[in-house]
């Protein structure tokens, strides 16, 4: 590292837990965030400050009005940008030592599998359970690890998917690909704004640590927020033999 970064980490390298080698690794890391939205604007903000070395960040949308009361990426000015050139521009914006690239479509299981591939860790910050599965079926292909994080309303939830440990679950494990799940958006349920910065954080804390080999990651466990009492449930999840994604079916 420089003395510029020595100065703009320094804060991370006096934890012992991470040093000047864990921030080394974070440097030498490229993070896929899927979505430039709610969870996508805090969790890619941390990850830049933090200097996560190369950020590419997904998001087919534009910045609406309508964004600005969570999406904390994009501002007033920008409205009617794609929501990838405007993340790169606040990214950028915090840390011009970093690689942003801002990719405006809507990736397909093809593409998909070329970004997850040269990824160290996966964030996903979408709002579908389609494009939840296609990102989970592309990070248990190429074994990269997963972040993933969802709110509606005051409620929220977060997991690390690891495919690179026997004993973690995949998404799909959790919420089956095969089963319906209704797809719920905040344009009509409506949102809790600071909950998508709490949960948008922790993915960036969850990936950081990760990247860095620092503690032990949610694998395997599922946070549940409630934000009306501000009280977190914690449950188990298992990995299922039978899953047509990562078990014994796959």
């Amino acid at each position: 590292m420089n003395d510029d970064q020595l100065l703009r980490y320094s804060r991370h390298i006096l934890l012992d837990e991470i040093g000047i080698e864990g921030q080394q690794r974070a440097l030498a890391a490229s993070a896929l965030v899927i979505g430039a939205g709610g969870l996508g604007s805090p969790a890619a903000l941390y990850l830049a400050s933090a200097g996560i070395g190369r950020i590419v960040l997904v998001d087919d949308d534009e910045v609406d009005l309508t964004n600005l009361q969570r999406q904390v990426l994009h501002t007033t000015a920008r409205v009617g940008q794609a929501k990838a050139e405007s993340g790169r521009t606040a990214l950028l914006a915090i840390n011009p030592g970093i690689d942003v690239v801002a990719l405006r479509e809507r990736a397909d299981d093809a593409r998909l599998a070329e970004l997850v591939g040269q990824a160290s860790v996966v964030l996903d910050c979408s709002d579908n359970f389609a494009t939840r599965h296609a990102v989970n079926r592309a990070c248990v292909a190429h074994t990269v690890p997963l972040v993933s994080g969802a709110v509606i309303r005051f409620d929220g939830q977060i997991s690390v998917f690891d495919a690179r440990r026997a004993d973690s679950p995949c998404y799909s494990c959790l919420f089956p690909q095969d089963q319906h799940f209704e797809d719920v958006a905040c344009s009509t349920m409506g949102v809790f704004a600071p909950l998508v910065g709490v949960v948008g954080a922790m993915q960036a804390a969850e990936a950081l640590k990760l990247v860095m080999r620092v503690g032990q990651s949610l694998a395997g466990r599922l946070l549940l927020l409630d934000g009306r009492a501000m009280e977190w449930t914690s449950i188990g999840v298992a990995r299922n033999a039978d899953c047509p994604v990562c078990g014994c079916a796959g």
